[in-house]
């Protein structure tokens, strides 16, 4: 799976888990590619994820942002 990460935590998470790496043929500043084995925690799977849909939306018109029912 492919998330959207800050750049110096996209870093931290590649150097701490083998199972995150740079994203593949996205951007390898902001993505991290994470494979979904088991190996990570779930709930460190989730906050990624969370964080990432965080960062996409708030890159989106406010109207897609108020459609979305996202407040940040």
């Amino acid at each position: 799976m492919s998330l959207k990460c800050e750049p110096d935590l996209a870093e931290r998470l590649r150097a701490t888990y083998p199972e995150v790496r740079p994203g593949y043929h996205l951007n390898k500043r902001h993505w991290n590619t994470v494979a979904l084995d088991g190996s990570l925690p779930d709930r460190m799977v989730a906050d990624m994820l969370e964080d990432s849909y965080d960062l996409v939306v708030s890159a989106l018109p406010r109207r897609v942002q108020r459609e979305l029912g996202w407040a940040q």
